[in-house]
């Protein structure tokens, strides 16, 4: 599935390979620790929020998600 911004389909497809080798290899296996994939996540998440921004997509009321909840950039 693409990303809302052609721009972030790749880091879209780097954020999901990340995590689906996390779920799989450490966190179905017990290993909860750490989150190798945060970074790729910032990246994908700040992207997605500049695409929205510049396609004037109404997002009032919607909560973003993320490692720490981080609100789109001005």
């Amino acid at each position: 599935m693409n990303s809302v911004g052609e721009a972030c389909t790749e880091l879209k497809r780097e954020y999901d390979q990340c995590f689906n080798r996390w779920f799989a290899e450490k966190f179905l296996k017990g290993d909860r620790s750490g989150d190798p994939c945060t970074d790729s996540f910032r990246k994908y998440q700040r992207c997605v929020q500049k695409a929205i921004r510049d396609k004037d997509i109404p997002i009032d009321g919607v909560d973003f998600m993320g490692p720490s909840k981080d609100k789109p950039e001005s």
